[in-house]
């Protein structure tokens, strides 16, 4: 069996409602198209990794990406 992500191991618990997609990332920053979040990813080697990758979408943790946008001082609201 593969693990679903590379590279990461859960040594934390996570809220369910701190699992997000591109679509959730998207809304809690008022950003029009989720596709925003893929470009981070592609062009920013410090974007948080992901807490899973699935066949449904890849997953991050809230909390990596509120830290994430507040250290390159992008605004969340």
């Amino acid at each position: 069996m593969q693990p679903l992500c590379h590279d990461y191991s859960v040594t934390r618990k996570l809220d369910p409602k701190d699992i997000v997609g591109a679509h959730e990332i998207a809304e809690r920053l008022n950003l029009s198209f989720p596709n925003v979040i893929h470009n981070w990813r592609a062009r920013h080697d410090d974007f948080p990794q992901p807490i899973a990758e699935l066949k449904a979408g890849i997953f991050w943790d809230w909390n990596d990406i509120k830290a994430w946008i507040k250290a390159t001082n992008r605004s969340i609201e």
